[in-house]
């Protein structure tokens, strides 16, 4: 089941890793003027976003490919 993933640039990495690391980089006001999402402006934490990443895949996609962009 552990197969190399060549093709996917996330492979590997967690949605807490992908998150904390964008954070560092553009710390939550510079990441909610990257992506618009009400959860990095209020009271931001990597807790709460998570919870809400989790439930919500157009604003997982948002911030997988800001880390893609940013990153890779």
């Amino acid at each position: 089941m552990n197969q190399e993933q060549p093709n996917n640039p996330l492979h590997g990495l967690s949605l807490e890793k992908i998150l904390t690391r964008l954070v560092e980089h553009y710390d939550w006001k510079g990441l909610y003027e990257e992506i618009n999402i009400n959860c990095f402006n209020n009271d931001p934490s990597i807790k709460s976003s998570l919870k809400f990443l989790r439930k919500t895949q157009w604003a997982r996609d948002k911030v997988e490919s800001l880390y893609i962009n940013t990153f890779k």
